[in-house]
């Protein structure tokens, strides 16, 4: 569990921007601002994971530099700004926190096995520092623990988890955290004199892609863009997606995975729909909430073990003739 954080709590704090690249409706953002004077931001281009992708035009990566880009934007025009550093985050965060000489950090949760690795060695470090560490719910509606069955058990089928889910669910958690109402307190641009903040994609060893021609805007705007343009098809949904040709889907799946949308804004409006349209993408949005439970009791699955131990190894005849 997270230390409890409170209103005007520290002078300065900062947030670390990783699966979550918007400035509104977002926990760790809410909370920094709400309980901190003075809020700095930082993304980490994260050389651990960045280093092993071999092919240097890819798509994830220019996407989140575009989009990036895009929550530097908004944070200077209410103020602040983001510091965008390339280096292995399990040293570069504890480094910044040191010469900003901020008294918390904050973040939002990651699932993946190899994320809460990272994320507790950089707890360590600040804790070594005297400096509290303080993370959030943000990417999920449900996580963890919440949602379990009558025998406290997490849930290993979809349906009956989806039925708890939705019995579970009520506006408290759809509700959007107002990170507007204390924007005032962002921090502006920071001198670091330990640091050399990438001006390109190429500054960081990586190259253009084709992804603008593929008609998928990037960011908080391009989040929305998509969505709204969504929302008016969304009732065609559950027919309209089995058809590839068709403009069926919300093509909002990499803003999901990189937070540049609300999972918590997405939820609310499916909700307000009473259609097999929308309730079959909101089932989707839950089924996100499922894997990530799998996940959580489970980290297995994510260095690619089968759920059931049973399916581990199982043969794959591979008769191309089939196909």
């Amino acid at each position: 569990m997270h230390k409890p954080v409170k209103a005007d709590q520290y002078k300065s704090a900062l947030v670390w921007f990783r699966r979550d690249l918007r400035d509104y409706d977002n926990a760790a953002l809410y909370y920094a601002l709400k309980s901190s004077a003075q809020v700095y931001c930082v993304f980490v281009f994260d050389t651990d994971i960045l280093d092993k992708l071999a092919d240097k035009a890819d798509r994830r990566v220019e996407f989140i530099w575009a989009s990036i880009q895009a929550l530097k934007t908004a944070l200077q025009a209410n103020g602040g700004d983001l510091i965008i550093l390339h280096g292995a985050a399990t040293s570069v965060i504890p480094q910044l926190v040191e010469q900003l000489n901020v008294e918390a950090l904050f973040f939002n949760h990651d699932y993946e096995p190899s994320a809460i690795a990272r994320d507790q060695i950089v707890i360590q470090a600040l804790t070594k520092q005297q400096r509290a560490t303080h993370h959030f719910k943000d990417h999920v509606i449900f996580e963890k623990d919440e949602v379990l069955t009558l025998a406290n058990k997490p849930y290993s089928v979809f349906t009956p988890y989806k039925n708890m889910w939705r019995k579970t669910v009520n506006d408290f958690y759809l509700k959007a955290y107002p990170c507007d109402q204390f924007s005032h307190r962002l921090a502006a641009s920071h001198a670091l004199t330990a640091f050399t903040q990438p001006s390109s994609l190429n500054a960081i060893g990586f190259k253009a892609t084709n992804l603008n021609s593929m008609a998928l805007p990037t960011g908080m705007q391009g989040g929305l863009q998509l969505f709204d343009d969504f929302k008016a098809r969304m009732h065609q949904y559950k027919e309209a997606r089995n058809f590839p040709a068709v403009k069926g889907v919300s093509y909002l799946s990499v803003h999901l995975r990189f937070g540049t949308v609300s999972i918590r804004h997405l939820a609310r409006e499916a909700f307000k729909e009473t259609d097999t349209g929308a309730e079959t993408w909101l089932n989707e949005l839950i089924w996100r909430d499922f894997y990530a439970q799998i996940l959580h009791h489970n980290p297995k699955v994510a260095i690619g073990q089968a759920y059931k131990a049973s399916f581990n190894g199982l043969p794959f005849p591979n008769n191309t003739s089939l196909f």
